[in-house]
């Protein structure tokens, strides 16, 4: 049985505490300088974001940000920056919408079918970065920023009457057809507002990411890719193969994060849909450092910060100061992995020069006996 680490387990707790505590010091020293009182501040905060209904708005919230920080995480495991997720999740539920629109069979075929449908895309989009990196050279960074803004232009391109949209004259928008009543995926109902059932999906997902890469050969694959990629490929592992599939799993995830608006909310794609989740979801990662569980706190933290900036509004402060603490956030969080990543391996140093010392005097011992 694998022995408990406890030490290793406190520093990989340090860096995202670490931030945090710096985002709110930062945060405290902003609110000093324009007159506001930081702790009142925090208190509100506190106050708004844990009542019943924002408790519901936070986990409705957290849910997308959750499947995007899986689909960023995916990419960070083997040193992929996939930037493209906002790209990919808009691209997928618009195409996943404009067939659920088209279609009108039970609701338990139609669903699983949207949603494949929108991994499909997703999966698709991103696999384009993953070709052209193995096969030209690009940097999938550049490559998926590029997409992010061709995506854009695709869903322009078919969001007109007469091609995949319709115009909605009551609201003055064009959208896709809505999607048949029938395959409005459940919700949970609460005193206030419902929750999501795609929340149910989001925890699957993270669960099918958790045993993917921690308990198969393919997750040990990628992850040694990400290590070193010549070591790697000195083992036999087929680097650009590595390279193709984790794009596309990426992208398959990326596309489920416009799912929980689409079947659970606004049944319909537009112009107004969810943008820059995909973003957020690089943050998210970051700060959960690619752990699932870890994960899912940074986006239940930044859907909590989000709601707790209207509570701010009411106090009379500025609700842009939560973007302050959210920015605060990303930048601690690399200095604070930097600086937890330089305290880890000086302390495995020390454990691995104390054992040779240690293995040089029992050798000693023997000799001089």
């Amino acid at each position: 049985m694998k022995k408990f680490d406890k030490d290793r387990v406190l520093l990989g707790l340090a860096a995202p505490v670490l931030s945090v505590l710096g985002a709110l010091i930062v945060t405290g020293l902003v609110l000093l300088a324009s007159g506001k009182e930081p702790f009142h501040a925090f208190n509100v905060m506190l106050t708004y974001g844990s009542k019943s209904d924002s408790q519901v708005y936070i986990l409705n919230k957290a849910t997308p940000y959750y499947l995007s920080g899986l689909a960023v995480a995916i990419g960070f495991r083997m040193n992929l920056f996939n930037i493209g997720v906002d790209g990919q999740y808009r691209l997928a539920a618009f195409f996943a919408a404009a067939v659920g629109g088209s279609m009108s069979i039970p609701g338990f075929i139609q669903i699983p079918v949207i949603i494949l449908t929108a991994m499909v895309v997703g999966a698709a989009w991103a696999a384009i970065a993953g070709v052209l990196k193995v096969t030209r050279g690009v940097s999938e960074v550049i490559s998926t920023i590029m997409l992010n803004s061709i995506a854009g232009i695709v869903i322009g391109y078919f969001l007109q009457d007469g091609r995949l949209g319709v115009t909605d004259k009551l609201a003055n928008t064009i959208t896709t057809k809505p999607i048949p009543s029938g395959s409005h995926l459940f919700n949970f109902t609460t005193q206030t507002d419902p929750v999501v059932g795609f929340i149910v999906f989001a925890g699957l997902a993270g669960v099918v990411y958790w045993f993917v890469l921690s308990r198969t050969r393919f997750g040990f694959d990628l992850r040694s890719v990400g290590r070193s990629e010549s070591a790697a490929q000195a083992s036999g592992v087929s680097v650009k193969k590595m390279v193709i599939v984790s794009m596309l799993i990426s992208g398959a995830m990326a596309g489920l994060v416009g799912m929980s608006t689409l079947l659970n909310q606004s049944y319909q794609f537009s112009t107004d849909f969810p943008a820059g989740i995909g973003f957020t979801g690089i943050a998210v990662a970051l700060l959960g450092r690619n752990n699932p569980i870890g994960i899912a706190i940074g986006a239940l933290l930044w859907a909590f910060l989000e709601r707790a900036s209207n509570g701010l509004e009411f106090e009379g402060y500025d609700k842009e100061i939560v973007g302050v603490i959210q920015g605060a956030i990303v930048l601690a969080v690399v200095i604070a992995y930097e600086l937890v990543r330089r305290y880890g391996l000086a302390r495995q140093q020390r454990q691995v020069g104390a054992e040779l010392a240690a293995a040089g005097s029992d050798d000693k011992q023997e000799v001089t006996a």
